[in-house]
């Protein structure tokens, strides 16, 4: 039996390793700890996780936070949406999601409707972010309701019956910020997380709620994505960045409007997942010996498949070392696949890449690629650089 490397408390992650490995042993302290926190083991995903069992995930599956150059706060790919059509295609729904960053995740989960999602960044600043999301998207029955917590502006009048994403935005514009109201809805997300939930927020933690709310009470609908100079300093505009309403209102390559806020339905499948526990952030780097792989240990006791695998460009960054992206994809390797399993990625300078002598090119393009195949390519040492993973992938145009 090849041995895996525990995780976390042997109690807790004894029965996920023998099934990762191949078999099942069921010591009766390790099945009790396992069956009270995360349900049957080797039988069907939850289709809720108690408040206990959602943060013990959080808390057994991340790793120490690490520093990256910027917050990210609102993503810079204005084209994430165009391979939805592609994945949704190819895998229908029902499966497990993977992702990394901020709120473009919500938009692939309401495409791919997956049974659980896991939101893994290196930054802990990213799991804050999204358990703020989490508090107010559980506090807003409507879009309306969310984008005025969201924004800390009061709803307007003009915000009633709009349907369209671009004209509820817009309504928005217009309203100033209330200091009031931001300071009590602030209350009302400590409220939900520590009351309600119950999840044990270290004080660094409700700082860095109120740091990302703050943002976006400042910058409201303007907010772009920042970069960070070790203060955590938030720009809006830096070098034409798209902003937080730019990014909400793209569409696929087919030029339908796929975000999460796009029509109430997405949003209330959101809101479900949520309520539900099932959008589980977690602090990792795709290239530590944790996080990854005990995701994948816990859907291999559960028979779940791995759908799909946002990596945005982190793996360009990974092949800056001689061995993160050798050890990113040993990690990969250990996700439960099959032969649909995809990496969604975003390739900046996507010209440059393809035709060094075109230019910068778009900002990015977002890319698919076989996740299994892939595997197979790096095992092989087919894959050597970050330009042989970007001939491992296919554009939307590519795609057609």
């Amino acid at each position: 039996m090849r041995k895996l490397r525990a995780f976390a408390r042997p109690s807790t992650f004894a029965v996920l390793l023998a099934v990762g490995a191949g078999t099942l042993s069921l010591a009766p302290r390790s099945a009790s700890t396992l069956y009270t926190a995360y349900g049957e083991v080797a039988l069907d995903l939850p289709t809720r996780l108690s408040d206990s069992a959602f943060w013990q995930m959080v808390t057994d599956f991340s790793e120490p936070g690490g520093y990256f150059r910027s917050d990210n706060l609102v993503s810079n790919e204005l084209t994430f949406q165009h391979v939805i059509p592609a994945l949704v295609a190819e895998h229908g729904t029902g499966g497990i999601y993977l992702g990394v960053g901020p709120d473009q995740n919500f938009t692939y989960v309401v495409a791919l409707k997956p049974r659980m999602a896991f939101i893994i960044d290196i930054r802990r600043g990213n799991l804050q972010q999204h358990l703020l999301y989490k508090a107010l998207i559980e506090m807003s029955p409507t879009r309306a309701d969310f984008l005025s917590l969201l924004f800390s502006r009061p709803r307007p009048a003009a915000a009633a019956g709009q349907t369209r994403i671009d004209s509820l935005l817009a309504a928005y514009d217009s309203v100033p910020a209330d200091s009031v109201q931001y300071h009590q809805t602030l209350a009302a997300v400590r409220r939900k997380l520590v009351d309600e939930h119950h999840f044990p927020l270290t004080q660094g933690d409700i700082d860095g709620l109120d740091y990302v709310f703050r943002a976006f009470f400042e910058s409201g609908p303007q907010l772009t994505y920042s970069f960070g100079t070790g203060n955590r300093g938030f720009y809006g505009g830096w070098r034409g960045m798209p902003t937080y309403s730019e990014l909400m209102v793209q569409t696929d390559a087919d030029g339908v409007a796929r975000g999460y806020l796009a029509s109430e339905e997405n949003f209330h499948a959101l809101r479900e997942l949520e309520e539900k526990n099932l959008v589980v952030p977690l602090v990792g780097d795709f290239a530590g010996d944790k996080a990854l792989r005990a995701v994948g240990s816990y859907l291999k006791a559960h028979g779940a498949t791995v759908s799909a695998v946002y990596t945005s460009n982190v793996e360009q960054y990974l092949f800056q070392s001689d061995d993160a992206w050798r050890r990113y994809y040993a990690n990969v390797a250990t996700l439960p696949l099959d032969a649909r399993s995809t990496f969604v990625r975003a390739v900046f300078n996507y010209g440059g890449w393809r035709d060094p002598g075109a230019g910068r090119g778009p900002r990015s393009v977002t890319m698919l690629a076989p996740i299994g195949e892939m595997v197979a390519a790096v095992q092989d040492g087919r894959i050597q650089s970050y330009w042989d993973v970007i001939q491992f992938s296919r554009s939307p145009v590519e795609m057609r």
